[in-house]
Parts: structure tokens; sequence; C-alpha cells
């Protein structure tokens, strides 16, 4: 393991175009302005660098020096802490538990929907669209009210609906008219410099 590490200078990102968790990944990136050199890997198709780093074969894999991490959750909190400003996490250990818990319900709930979309059943796919869907809309009023979830600042939060938001089209995923404000910060979200750059070729052609 010591010898890929080694092998690769700098700080390294392996992933998957199309995952929603490496968009996620490569947008914390790029709010923090930092330079990574990511490597695009196929779905399943893994170099044997990766394979001596990552024994559950998950991307993204960040490599930084001596440290492998395997977990968008995992990465995205390092680094934030590596490079603390822009903060994407709040300060206040109250507000980073509740915000965890956040986080927490957007992946089992919605990113795991995603998952479903790609490879369930139609029965399944239904299911997870009305899922969306549904809690989406629910957000509707807490989105009026700043130009990011709950905040004036981008945040953590944002980072995780941002990849979401972008492939509602693509997933036949059709809000409501009350759900109008979900659109309107979508939009705030596409337009941010980060955002745009850290979008793959793939994604591009996803709207």
């Amino acid at each position: 393991m010591t010898l890929a590490l080694s092998k690769r200078p700098g700080m390294t990102l392996f992933c998957y175009a199309l995952c929603p968790r490496c968009h996620r990944t490569r947008l914390a990136i790029a709010e923090k302005n930092i330079v990574v050199d990511i490597v695009d890997v196929e779905d399943g198709d893994y170099p044997e660098d990766l394979l001596e780093l990552n024994p559950y074969q998950m991307l993204p894999t960040l490599v930084d020096r001596e440290l492998a991490l395997y977990d968008s959750r995992l990465i995205i909190e390092y680094i934030d802490e590596r490079y603390p400003h822009p903060p994407l996490m709040p300060i206040d250990p109250v507000a980073r538990a509740k915000t965890r818990l956040l986080l927490y319900r957007i992946e089992r709930d919605w990113y795991c929907a995603l998952d479903k979309l790609e490879r369930g059943s139609q029965a399944e796919m239904a299911e997870a669209r009305r899922s969306i869907c549904d809690g989406l809309a629910v957000l509707a009023p807490m989105l009026s009210q700043a130009p990011y979830f709950m905040s004036n600042e981008f945040s953590v939060v944002d980072c995780y609906l941002s990849p979401l938001l972008w492939r509602l089209q693509h997933y036949d995923i059709k809000l409501p008219k009350t759900a109008q404000p979900v659109l309107q910060y979508a939009e705030r979200l596409f337009a941010r410099k980060a955002f745009q750059s850290s979008l793959s070729v793939q994604e591009r052609e996803l709207r």
C-alpha cells in the first residue's frame, strides 16, 4: 500500500463520472478551490493501485500522501477540516451534530433512492421518484427564506443537494408547482462557478 501511495504526489481523487456521491465530493473540492488530480474510473473497472488502496472497491476514493479515504462523507469532512476556509460545516458542536444528522437523512432517503433509479425494479423506481419528489416538496418553504439551505452561505448541505437536483430532469422527477422555490434554489446552486467546474462531461449531458 505504501508503494502505491508514494507513486502519486499531492492529492488524487478517483471518481466515476456519473456517480452523484463522486459529484458532491468534486463539488466540495471545487468550493475549496484546491488542486486535486481527478482520475476518472469506469464503474467496476478499477486500476490496480486503486484496488490496493481500497478493500471495498468504492468510489470516490481520495489519496493524500499516506492517507486513503473511500467514503464520500469522510472525504468531504476531511477536506473541510484540512482546508477550513470557506467552511462547509458549522463550527458549533451542536450545529455540526444536527448537520450530520441531516446529511445522514439525505443519504439514506434520497441518495439511496437514486441508487434504485439506476438498478431497481419498475416498482422500486416509481417509489424512489415519489420519495424524492415528496421530500423536496416539503423543503420548499425552507428554501424560500435564504439563498442557500437555511443560510446566506453555501454549506455542506447544499453540496449534498446539488447533485440530486441536477439529476431530477434525467430521472424524470417532476416537482409540483408548490415546489417552485426548490427549482429556484437549484438554479442558484447551478450558477455557482464551483458547481459548473465540478461537473464531468457526462454529467453536463444529463440536462
